[in-house]
C-alpha cells in the first residue's frame, strides 16, 4: 500500500471516531441515556394484571410529587 492510502484511511477513521464521539457526548447532554429503568420494567411487568399494578403505582407516585410540589409552594 503507498502511504497516500495510509494517511487517507487514517484521516477517515480519525473523522469517523471524532463523529462517533461528538454524537455520544450530544447524546448525553440532551439526555438520551436517562431512562435507566426501561428494560428492567418491561421484563417484570409482563402479565396485564402486572401492568395495571405498574400503572397505578405510577398515577400514585405522581400524586405524591404533586403534593409535594404544592406544598414547597405553599409552606404552613
Amino acid at each position: 500500500m503507498s502511504s497516500g492510502i495510509l494517511a487517507m484511511m487514517l484521516g477517515v477513521s480519525t473523522l469517523l471516531g471524532a463523529f462517533g464521539l461528538f454524537a455520544l457526548l450530544w447524546g448525553h447532554k440532551t439526555g438520551q441515556f436517562e431512562d435507566k429503568h426501561k428494560f428492567l420494567d418491561g421484563a417484570l411487568y409482563d402479565g396485564e394484571e402486572e401492568l395495571k399494578d405498574a400503572v397505578m403505582m405510577e398515577k400514585k407516585r405522581k400524586k405524591l410529587e404533586e403534593k409535594r410540589k404544592d406544598r414547597r409552594v405553599m409552606p404552613d
